[in-house]
């Protein structure tokens, strides 16, 4: 004899929905309407499935990481330092200006604007964050052994550059800047790179 009710929507497909909502709204600019709306659930099915909008955040989180996010754990294989900041950051470019996703990066955007009520939210993201620059710098670091990138430069100096030009490529995705303006900045970003 089954316990409980039978799930009577589509799991995945309502979580997409969540996830496109936070990325395009933030944390606090999606209320539990806008996403009951979005999943095509009633509120007392979302928090049965997902507990509450702050748990359902974090549930799509860790689907943002896994899934549009994923680059990053991918570029960390090529074989030069600039390599792989060339390639995450062009990466980074090819999820935030994705025409069939929202603009910009919800680890970004998600906590732009929270208030006092959403610190945990905030501290989430700035955890998820702070990840890809340790992994990065981790890298550099790698680099720098080899002999790759010059004893002169400071690897988490660099990882925290690299972080900081994509997440305000995402602001400006976000923002409406062309993928081709966009570009133009990492290509810049390049030139300067240690040598």
């Amino acid at each position: 004899m089954p316990s409980g009710r039978i799930r009577e929507f589509d799991t995945d497909y309502a979580l997409d929905q969540a996830l496109r909502l936070f990325w395009r709204n933030g944390y606090e600019g999606t209320s539990l309407s806008d996403l009951t709306n979005a999943m095509g659930i009633t509120k007392p099915s979302l928090y049965a499935a997902f507990g509450n909008k702050e748990a359902l955040f974090r549930l799509i989180l860790d689907r943002y990481v896994q899934g549009p996010a994923a680059y990053l754990h991918e570029v960390l294989g090529e074989p030069t330092a600039r390599g792989v900041v060339h390639r995450f950051l062009c990466s980074a470019l090819d999820a935030q200006t994705d025409p069939h996703t929202p603009a910009g990066c919800l680890l970004v955007q998600g906590a732009l604007a929270c208030g006092d009520d959403a610190v945990p939210i905030k501290e989430a993201l700035i955890a998820r964050r702070t990840v890809a620059e340790l992994a990065l710098c981790q890298r550099l670091e790698q680099a720098q052994a080899q002999g790759d990138l010059p004893a002169s430069a400071d690897p988490a100096s660099l990882a925290r550059y690299v972080i900081t030009l994509s997440q305000g490529m995402a602001v400006q995705a976000a923002g409406g800047m062309s993928r081709e303006q966009l570009l133009q900045i990492i290509e810049m970003a390049l030139q300067a790179w240690p040598t």
